[in-house]
């Protein structure tokens, strides 16, 4: 199972959208709430170079947005973090 990493906030929905997103897709996920932690933002914002919210990474990789992580899922992208490697 991928390690997926969910830095968000309490009041975003793109946020709730992306944790249902992981959800039905039967990923677990362990969320950040940056707005709780002034380094986890910082963490957050020195990895990505972004100020928004979610962010997510997978083993590492970081996908981006909700939106990003859509786009990966519609385009087949999400299958090869997913699927265990032969």
């Amino acid at each position: 199972m991928p390690e997926v990493t969910l830095y968000s906030t309490a009041v975003c929905p793109y946020c709730v959208a992306a944790k249902n997103f992981l959800k039905s897709r039967g990923l677990g996920y362990k969320e950040v709430r940056i707005d709780t932690d002034p380094e986890q933002r910082k963490l957050m914002m020195e990895r990505t170079r972004r100020t928004s919210v979610p962010q997510i990474f997978i083993n590492d990789h970081h996908v981006g947005g909700y939106e990003e992580l859509v786009a990966l899922d519609r385009a087949g992208g999400l299958a090869a973090f997913v699927e265990p490697q032969a």
